[in-house]
């Protein structure tokens, strides 16, 4: 009887349940009854074991240096010296670190290579792999421009949360004279400045799209099965499953939106790298030669459907209106259209307007999880050095259940 009221708590959100101090009962029933890759599952079940734990707390510098010396130690057996460690502003959901390291560095000889520590708090806003996000770098270096990666403390065995240490990358998220809001939502480029860029943010995407993965370590990844709805519904279990594990109100809309995506997932006709959050803001470019030097953020990456990065990346939340006032700039970079014309020329790849109306739906829901469900439970019980970012991000919610409601609405 009582595995049959946690299947249930698991299916509608039973708010009786303990969010705070979940049992290993109901943690199965979750897992049961939202079968995703088994990375997702882990990291996700780590999570919830540990929710009851302590909060977070700020840490030293020292703290953090003396976790990646332990690292380094772990995996290369040279003689090194950190230095001028400091904090590293930006970002919504992890916390970083710069700091040099003095090496003999393999392939390269005696150096002093910057780099960054980028580690999870107790509880993030966006609960992912250390380990997916470092196997995706690895993979895509020399095929677009990423910033090196060197270890990865998957399990948190070195430092106090799970890590990654990459190279810092040389290049600006915006014109130093720019201005931008969280995140890079509400940057505006000029007009000679985003003629250059454009054509690079066009082509690194198709490169992306169309990269042969087959011989790279992806061991953190499962692969879906294409002509089959695997792909989607995989990402729908993931996200309902989270808004299961932390949500503290149930909100209608948000149960009608999983339901829909239930009832109409699109057939993966092709299994492709997907970012997962390809757009302004998560690259950097180096301003005497205009070009994208890195792209950042791979941590929500997956194997899955082109379509989820083109509908995101043509959200009106990352564009805006051209000096015409009429025009929409996809990421404030190309019209729509024009984008995705020249996605199709460059990847060779055709754009099912119903797949990306589905992944708009899906991405939707995705951000009302993050917003008003995980946002939510990570300030209210101190989980993350964001809270303030976080609580102001939640406010956002609403306009966005208000675009929910019209795409699930205007549906083809």
């Amino acid at each position: 009887m009582r595995a049959e009221r946690l299947e249930l708590a698991a299916r509608g959100g039973d708010f009786r349940i303990d969010k705070d101090r979940p049992s290993p009962e109901w943690i199965a029933s979750l897992r049961r009854r939202f079968v995703t890759e088994t990375e997702i599952d882990r990291v996700l079940t780590r999570k919830m074991q540990r929710r009851s734990g302590p909060g977070f707390a700020p840490l030293k510098l020292e703290t953090l240096v003396q976790g990646v010396d332990s690292l380094i130690r772990s995996q290369f057996s040279g003689d090194f010296q950190i230095t001028d460690a400091r904090w590293l502003s930006g970002g919504a959901s992890k916390l970083q670190m710069a700091f040099r390291l003095h090496w003999q560095r393999p392939g390269v000889g005696a150096d002093v290579t910057p780099m960054v520590l980028r580690m999870e708090p107790a509880e993030s806003i966006v609960e992912t792999s250390r380990l997916r996000e470092f196997q995706l770098i690895k993979a895509f270096e020399g095929v677009v421009p990423v910033p090196p990666v060197f270890w990865c403390d998957a399990e948190g065995e070195h430092l106090p949360h799970p890590a990654l240490v990459y190279g810092f990358a040389e290049g600006v998220a915006k014109p130093t004279s720019g201005v931008g809001g969280v995140t890079g939502i509400g940057t505006q480029l000029p007009v000679a400045l985003r003629a250059k860029l454009a054509p690079q943010f066009v082509d690194h995407l198709a490169k992306i799209h169309t990269f042969d993965f087959s011989g790279k370590d992806l061991s953190a990844f499962d692969k879906p099965s294409v002509g089959t709805t695997q792909c989607a519904l995989w990402g729908v279990n993931w996200w309902e499953r989270v808004w299961e594990e932390d949500s503290d109100e149930d909100i209608p809309l948000v149960r009608l939106c999983a339901a829909w995506l239930r009832e109409n997932p699109p057939l993966l006709d092709r299994a492709v790298i997907v970012h997962s959050d390809y757009r302004l803001g998560n690259f950097l470019f180096t301003e005497h030669d205009t070009r994208i030097s890195a792209w950042l953020d791979w941590e929500l990456g997956r194997i899955g459907d082109r379509h989820q990065d083109i509908a995101w990346t043509t959200s009106t939340a990352f564009g805006h209106l051209a000096e015409d006032g009429k025009t929409f700039l996809t990421c404030g970079l190309l019209p729509e259209q024009a984008f995705l014309e020249a996605y199709e020329q460059r990847s060779g790849l055709k754009v099912d307007p119903r797949a990306v109306h589905w992944y708009k739906v899906y991405n939707s829901y995705t951000m009302a999880t993050l917003l008003f469900a995980t946002g939510y439970r990570i300030a209210h019980n101190g989980k993350t050095h964001q809270d303030v970012l976080v609580t102001w991000l939640m406010g956002i919610g609403y306009m966005l259940l208000d675009e929910m409601r019209e795409l699930i609405e205007g549906a083809p």
